[in-house]
């Protein structure tokens, strides 16, 4: 049980400094290409074209499923290129700190898989 929860901790550890020195940023904005189609760029903007078309079917006929589809295939694209403008970077560390976090990660890996097949031995 033991080795079960120190290396759980470790990995916690591990990654919480990890993820500690990870920086996010996003460059999102209605003129970022979000796709490429040969010399064609996909804009954030021309999503929103087919969006106010669908608002405008959907508020004259509700029923009508073409403005439904052009609605959620926006939603669905917009969602993907504020996804995909995400970045992430690696802060400034040191190599002790770099192997510090490997070795917590790693060392707590091997030991939680250790303390679960003992727990698992026991069982049987």
């Amino acid at each position: 049980m033991g080795r079960f929860f120190l290396g759980l901790i470790m990995i916690i550890m591990g990654l919480y400094l990890f993820l500690n020195n990870l920086h996010v940023s996003q460059s999102f904005s209605l003129a970022t290409p979000m796709m490429n189609m040969g010399s064609f760029h996909l804009t954030t903007g021309y999503v929103l074209i087919p969006f106010l078309f669908g608002i405008g079917m959907i508020f004259y006929n509700p029923n009508n499923d073409l403005g439904w589809f052009l609605v959620i295939i926006s939603l669905i694209l917009l969602g993907v290129g504020i996804i995909s403008s995400v970045q992430f970077r690696l802060g400034r560390m040191t190599v002790f700190e770099l192997m510090m976090i490997a070795g917590l990660v790693l060392g707590g890996v091997g030991l939680f898989l250790s303390g679960v097949r003992r727990l698992n031995r026991r069982r049987l």
